[in-house]
C-alpha cells in the first residue's frame, strides 16, 4: 500500500486530498509525501510515521534533544546545509543523522566517506532540523560559505571603496539571499524590529520580540560582509550608499507569502561602521479589535463608550513602544463606517487602513500637525486622529477642533493617566479648554503573555511577592509561568498584550482641572471613582494566567 493510500486509511486526509496532490505531481522526482504536506492535506509529523514505520527508522523530535556541538565539527557545514542532514549523537561508534528525507542514499553514503564511521538516520520534521541548523550554525550561515568561496583573498586595510563597487558588491546574489535571509528570519521569529549592530571584531544581529532584544547567532565570518549587507539596505531603502558620515532614514516594502510588509530603515555612523535598525510593520499584527487588546471589564466598556461619543478628546498615553498607535488603529476600525470621513495626520503614516484618509506631516514644507488639522476642519470629517500632541499649537488646535462637535484622538507621552491633563496646562492651554474638550485617558503599557505551549501552573512563595498582589492573593491560589518550547524560543513568553488605565472625565473632575488641581489630587478623586490603576490590571491578569509577576514589575512602579 502507497503512502497516500495509508493517510487515507487512518484518515489523516480525504481521497480527494490525495487525488489532488497526484495530479498536481509534474514527475516522478516530485514525492507524493511532500506535495500533501506542501499543500497543508497532511502533517509532516503523520508522514514521518509512516516512513519511519515502512523503513524501520526512529521518529524523534528534535525540541527534546541535546545536540552534542562537538559532534558538528566532524561534518563539514556546506555538506549540513545542501543535506539538510543534522548529526544530533554518537553511541557505539555509530553517527545518528537527523533527516526529513529518508530516501537520500547518496547523502549518507558521502556521510560515510566524511567521517569514516557507521551512518544511521533517524527522522525529525524539516522545519525542526532547519531551526537547528540555524541555532548552531548561524542565520544565512550556507549564504556565508558560498561568499567565503568565492574569494581566498581578504582585504585588511582600510580602503575607501569606490561606489560603483559598492553598489556591484552590494546587488550580487548571494548578498542579496543573505540580507533575505535575515529578514525572513526575523519575520518568522515575529519581531518588531531588526538590529545591525557593527563591532571591532564583530557584526552583531539582534531581533527585538515581544519588546525584549535577542542576539540571533550568525557565523562569524559576516563581519567581513558588513559593508555589502549595509549598502545593500541602502540600495533597498533609496539612500545614498556613499554617505557614511551623517544619520539616514529611508525604507521599503517586501511582500512574503500573502502578507506585504513596510520596513523603516534608520542608519546611524558608529565608530566601527554604520548601524542598522529596521522597524517591521505589518499590517497584519495591528488590525486588531478592541477585544484582542486586552482590555477587561470596566475599562473596555468605558473605552467602547467613550469611542462612540459625537465629539470630545480622547488621549491614549504611554512611552514610545507601547502600544498607542495600535491602540487608535483598533478605535478607528471600531468606529469607521460609509456614514462618517475620518482623517488621520500622523508621523510617519505606520499603516495604510481602508476607507480613512491619512496625511504624513512634512515639516520642511511646512506640513506640521498643527497646520494639517487646521486644513482638516475645512475638509468636513467627523472623526479626526492627530499623531501626536507635541505643543501648545496643536493642543489648542485639537482643542478647538473637538469643541466645534469633531471627535478626536490623539496621544501625549506621560507615565499615567491623570498627569496628562496636567501636562495639557503645562504646555499653556487653558484650564477651562482642557476640562471642556477631555472625555477620556487611557494609559497603557505592553507586557508579554505567558506562552500557551509551554505554560505551567506552580505555587508561588508568597514572602517573595509584592504586597499589593498578596492583598489581591486568595490563599493556596497558583500562578503560571512558561517552562520555555521551541515555540518561545525558550523564554516561556509569546506574544504581548496591554495594562491599561482609563480615567473617565466626569463633572468633579472637570472642576478639578479648572481650578489647576495637582495630578496627585485628581488621582485621590478618581481612585474614589473607581479609576482601577495600570499595576492593579496587571495583577488581575497575573491572577488570570496570561502573564507573570516579573513582567508586571518590569513596566509599572511599585506602590
Amino acid at each position: 500500500m502507497s503512502l497516500g493510500d495509508i493517510l487515507v486509511q487512518r484518515k489523516k486526509i480525504t481521497a480527494e486530498q490525495l487525488a489532488e496532490a497526484r495530479n498536481a505531481r509534474k514527475g516522478p522526482q516530485d514525492r507524493i509525501e511532500r506535495i500533501l504536506v506542501e499543500k497543508g492535506f497532511a502533517k509532516e509529523r503523520d508522514v514521518l510515521e509512516i516512513i519511519g514505520e515502512q523503513l524501520s527508522i526512529p521518529v524523534v523530535d528534535l525540541a527534546n534533544i541535546r545536540i552534542d556541538a562537538d559532534l558538528l565539527k566532524l561534518i563539514p557545514p556546506k555538506v549540513v546545509h545542501r543535506y539538510r542532514m543534522l548529526p544530533i549523537s554518537k553511541e557505539n561508534g555509530t553517527i545518528r543523522i537527523a533527516t526529513a528525507n529518508a530516501f537520500d542514499l547518496y547523502a549518507f553514503d558521502e556521510l560515510r566517506m566524511l567521517t569514516g564511521t557507521k551512518v544511521e538516520p533517524v527522522l525529525a520534521s524539516e522545519a525542526e532540523i532547519k531551526r537547528a541548523i540555524k541555532q548552531f550554525y548561524g542565520v544565512g550561515g550556507q549564504t556565508i560559505d558560498e561568499m567565503i568561496g568565492e574569494s581566498e583573498i581578504e582585504v585588511v586595510s582600510d580602503v575607501e571603496e569606490q561606489d560603483a563597487d559598492l553598489i556591484e558588491q552590494a546587488q550580487e546574489a548571494t548578498v542579496v539571499k543573505l540580507v533575505n535571509e535575515i529578514l525572513l528570519e526575523a519575520i518568522r521569529d515575529r519581531a518588531s524590529d531588526v538590529h545591525i549592530e557593527p563591532y571591532e571584531d564583530a557584526l552583531r544581529i539582534r531581533y527585538r520580540i515581544d519588546g525584549v532584544l535577542h542576539t540571533t547567532n550568525v557565523p562569524p565570518q559576516i563581519r567581513r560582509f558588513q559593508a555589502a549587507i549595509i549598502s545593500r539596505i541602502k540600495i533597498l531603502s533609496n539612500l545614498n550608499i556613499a554617505e557614511k558620515r551623517l544619520p539616514q532614514d529611508g525604507g521599503f516594502k517586501i511582500k512574503t507569502g500573502n502578507r506585504e510588509i513596510d520596513l523603516r530603515v534608520s542608519i546611524i555612523p558608529t565608530s566601527f561602521g554604520e548601524g542598522v535598525v529596521m522597524r517591521i510593520l505589518d499590517k497584519q499584527s495591528v488590525l486588531i479589535s478592541l477585544g484582542e487588546l486586552g482590555l477587561q471589564d470596566e475599562a473596555f466598556e468605558g473605552f467602547n463608550k467613550l469611542i462612540h461619543q459625537p465629539f470630545g478628546i480622547i488621549l491614549v498615553t504611554g512611552p514610545t513602544g507601547s502600544g498607542k498607535t495600535t491602540t487608535l488603529y483598533a478605535s478607528l476600525n471600531a468606529v469607521k463606517s460609509d456614514k462618517i470621513k475620518i482623517l488621520t495626520v500622523e508621523d510617519p503614516v505606520e499603516y495604510h487602513l481602508d476607507g480613512i484618509n491619512q496625511v504624513q506631516i512634512q515639516p520642511k514644507i511646512g506640513l506640521t500637525f498643527a497646520s494639517g488639522l487646521r486644513s482638516f476642519l475645512r475638509h468636513d470629517p467627523d472623526v479626526i486622529l492627530v499623531g501626536e500632541i507635541r505643543d501648545l499649537e496643536t493642543a489648542e488646535t485639537a482643542i478647538n477642533a473637538s469643541l466645534t462637535g469633531h471627535l478626536v484622538f490623539s496621544t501625549l507621552h506621560t507615565n499615567d493617566a491623570v498627569t496628562s491633563t496636567t501636562r495639557l496646562l503645562d504646555m499653556g492651554v487653558e484650564p477651562f479648554l482642557v476640562s471642556s474638550s477631555i472625555e477620556g485617558v487611557l494609559a497603557q503599557r505592553l507586557v508579554r503573555k505567558i506562552c500557551p505551549d509551554c505554560k505551567e501552573p506552580f505555587k508561588p512563595d508568597v514572602d517573595k511577592l509584592p504586597k499589593d498582589l498578596i492583598e489581591m492573593l486568595e490563599p493556596g491560589h497558583s500562578l503560571y509561568q512558561g517552562k520555555g518550547c521551541r515555540e518561545c524560543r525558550n523564554t516561556g513568553y509569546r506574544g504581548r498584550m496591554g495594562l491599561f488605565e482609563l480615567l473617565m472625565v466626569n463633572d468633579e473632575l472637570r472642576e478639578m482641572i479648572v481650578k489647576h488641581c495637582s495630578a496627585t489630587e485628581i488621582l485621590s478623586v478618581a481612585r474614589k471613582q473607581g479609576l482601577k490603576l495600570m499595576r492593579e490590571d496587571g495583577w488581575a491578569k497575573v491572577l488570570g494566567g496570561t502573564t507573570t509577576v516579573e513582567e508586571i514589575n518590569r513596566v509599572t512602579k511599585s506602590m
